[in-house]
């Protein structure tokens, strides 16, 4: 089943493009962009498991680690890499985001903000880690290691000199917020952030 920021990363997507799905998993992201973007897509993905089924299901993915190697592409090889809820599982973040904006036009990144008033709130009422759909592990069986909030997640962008073109805010049902006030104050309101980057 596609996630709702799937919609969001169509919209910002050109028909046609060449893609670089990092982290893509299943690939149900590349089959949704294939189908209605006709994308010249590619994957890159940490398990093997994943990197058979999409095989199975005739994408073009192979077995890789974002952490090691975003490195062997070729500068501007892409129009367009997606990195969809998964930065905050990379051991390091910053290195990984200036390989993004390095090796594309553009890149696309999506993770949960864990300055959102829902995790804000559950922290100061249990004492306790919070879970929610956006972070649903508990802390000893996480894969999210580096998690921050849509405040750090700027911060890093303007230290590295990366722009940001857009960016959208999500509630905690995945759906876009369009109150003027949730998106002045974003790091509260959203439970995830999107971003459309260039280096």
């Amino acid at each position: 089943m596609n996630r709702l920021d799937f919609e969001i990363i169509e919209d910002v997507i050109k028909d046609n493009s060449r893609i670089l799905d990092v982290g893509c998993e299943n690939g149900e992201l590349l089959k949704f962009l294939n189908k209605r973007k006709k994308i010249d897509g590619r994957g890159l993905e940490i398990s093997q498991k994943n990197v058979n089924i999409c095989v199975k299901h005739g994408l073009s993915v192979v077995q890789g680690d974002a952490d090691k190697d975003l490195i062997s592409y070729p500068s501007k090889s892409f129009d367009f890499v997606i990195l969809s809820q998964t930065l905050q599982a990379t051991y390091s973040p910053e290195k990984v985001l200036n390989q993004l904006v390095r090796i594309s036009k553009y890149a696309i990144i999506s993770f949960p903000n864990f300055g959102s008033w829902l995790v804000r709130c559950k922290l100061f009422l249990s004492g306790e880690m919070p879970q929610s759909k956006s972070l649903p592990y508990q802390w000893y069986n996480t894969p999210n290691i580096h998690l921050c909030t849509i405040k750090d997640f700027k911060k890093l962008c303007k230290k590295n000199s990366i722009k940001i073109e857009k960016s959208f805010y999500l509630n905690k049902h995945g759906k876009q917020i369009n109150n003027p006030l949730a998106k002045i104050f974003n790091n509260f309101f959203s439970t995830s952030g999107l971003f459309v980057l260039k280096k």
